[in-house]
């Protein structure tokens, strides 16, 4: 907790320093009408030993369980060097890096992260983070609209398959500027994105299909024959992507006969705590033919005039920087912190240590699916490839399941009903490689209890 030094008569004499009678004066330039007025509802102040409790007691509510929830958010270790490094003030207090004589290690690290998405997407360009996965979709979208000058519709494909809460982000900043998206099916035997589906569009003018990889069940796509098709229609391809499973799966610049175009994803995998739910940060990488199309910033690398490396600002066609009407958006942002904890993560990993994780998270999701699909009443819903995620259908309600296993200290899943009604008792679960065998015979041993007990009741 900051500790704050200035006493009433400190505060008094910095006011008459400046001339001003009480510290609402300092706001008068608000109108009366805008201000909140009496702050009724906010509660008395309390001492530094309330504060602190109260403070502890809400910590201990978010205490660590048992956690197989995925869903876009994935519980990793951390090595303990990585928050170690982030969190020193060279870092932890680094302001954006526009005076390139004054930030050259700020400017490097973001440079090092570029690098690193650019070899594990497989594309050409990186820039330099954005707000979120979800938001990264919507300026993808946005992006190829921008980059496919042959189509002139702003009609966009996403999967049914694809994260729900993404396709709602994308909708909210992008329906409103007019750009309409359509769902593709897919086949509820397998959980996979249904080449077919694209039949439909033949002939007609589709500005880009969006591609998730894994997808929100956890199954893996059939991204080349998909991207192929995509490309054969004149559609640009946007691949949505787990950044850890990429050290082991195709990377999007090299599916189909061409590869995306433009690459996408989450980045809180990669060294970044769960935290309630962010904040997280959203990566981009795209083919060289479109980096003027891609929103943020882009940090190179050059030679001074003494030969020695120097790294700068080089693209930043964002609001900020030009007109508002030629920005490519008004949104993005580098979320410079995160950033610096996810190269860290990378360059202690590495390629091997990476892969390692990858496999290992494919490894206990077997392990978890098999351990639960032998308990009566749970069954495996879809028999696609599959990555972490995997969904299961119940026998009863998942939320009641959900609430009885929250007891007993497992976070079980995540219920699927409200964005898959049609699927009924599903739901999804997760498996990283945090969860040992251990963890997984004590969900399924929790799950047996909660499902024989609610039979016999």
């Amino acid at each position: 907790m900051p500790f704050n030094p200035h006493t009433a008569e400190d505060v008094r004499e910095m006011l008459a320093a400046i001339g001003a009678a009480d510290i609402e004066s300092l706001f008068d330039e608000i109108p009366s009408g805008l201000r909140s007025g009496t702050l009724a509802s906010v509660p008395q102040a309390l001492s530094e030993m309330e504060i602190g409790r109260l403070m502890s007691e809400r910590a201990a509510t978010d205490a660590p369980r048992l956690n197989f929830v995925g869903a876009g958010a994935y519980e990793h270790h951390i090595p303990a060097a990585v928050w170690a490094i982030v969190t020193r003030g060279e870092f932890y207090s680094a302001y954006t890096p526009y005076q390139a004589e004054a930030s050259q290690g700020t400017l490097q690290l973001i440079y090092e992260f570029q690098s690193m998405m650019t070899s594990l997407t497989g594309m050409a360009a990186s820039n330099a983070s954005l707000y979120d996965g979800a938001t990264a979709l919507a300026e993808a979208c946005l992006m190829a609209v921008r980059a496919n000058r042959k189509s002139q519709s702003r009609r966009i494909l996403i999967p049914v398959a694809a994260n729900p809460r993404y396709r709602q982000v994308v909708n909210v900043i992008c329906g409103n500027q007019k750009v309409v998206t359509e769902l593709v099916p897919y086949d509820p035997a397998t959980g996979q994105t249904t080449v077919a589906g694209l039949d439909q569009y033949a002939g007609e003018d589709i500005t880009a299909l969006v591609i998730q990889q894994p997808n929100f069940f956890g199954t893996l796509e059939a991204v080349d024959a998909l991207t192929d098709k995509a490309h054969a229609a004149g559609m640009l391809v946007i691949a949505v992507v787990n950044p850890t499973s990429l050290a082991i799966l195709k990377p999007p610049g090299e599916w189909g006969e061409r590869g995306a175009d433009i690459v996408c994803g989450e980045g809180q995998p990669l060294g970044v705590p769960l935290s309630s739910g962010g904040p997280y940060f959203g990566f981009m990488t795209t083919r060289m033919d479109y980096v003027r199309q891609m929103p943020g910033r882009i940090v190179g690398r050059t030679i001074d005039l003494e030969g020695k490396p120097g790294y700068s600002l080089t693209l930043q066609a964002r609001e900020q920087h030009i007109r508002r009407s030629k920005a490519t958006s008004n949104i993005c942002t580098n979320q410079g912190l995160l950033v610096t904890a996810a190269t860290i993560y990378l360059s202690l990993l590495g390629p091997r240590g990476l892969a390692q994780v990858a496999g290992t998270c494919m490894q206990r999701t077997a392990e978890l699916v098999e351990a639960l699909t032998a308990i009566p009443g749970v069954d495996l819903l879809f028999d696609g490839p599959r990555y972490n995620e995997a969904v299961l259908r119940l026998d009863r309600p998942v939320q009641g399941v959900l609430e009885v296993l929250a007891g007993q200290g497992v976070i079980g899943g995540y219920d699927l009903s409200r964005f898959y009604p049609s699927l009924g008792n599903a739901l999804l679960v997760c498996a990283t490689e945090t969860r040992s065998k251990a963890d997984i015979d004590n969900y399924s041993r929790a799950m047996a209890n909660v499902l024989k007990s609610a039979a016999s009741a």
